[in-house]
């Protein structure tokens, strides 16, 4: 039923208690800062100066 195929790919990683990841979306290159602290965290898009998506192009299709 699950395809092995993985959509997000984390990128990017630092911190043990305070963590800050930057993940990929495989399929349109889109880039996600992730925070995490103790039993909380959040996701978002990471945007440049414009106020836009920041793109990887090595995953962009």
């Amino acid at each position: 039923m699950w395809d092995d195929d993985k959509r997000f790919e984390r990128i990017y990683r630092q911190g043990s208690m305070n963590i800050m990841e930057i993940w990929v979306d495989t399929t349109t290159g889109v880039q996600y800062l992730f925070h995490s602290a103790g039993y909380s965290g959040g996701l978002t898009v990471l945007l440049d100066a414009d106020g836009k998506p920041v793109i990887d192009t090595r995953y962009a299709h």
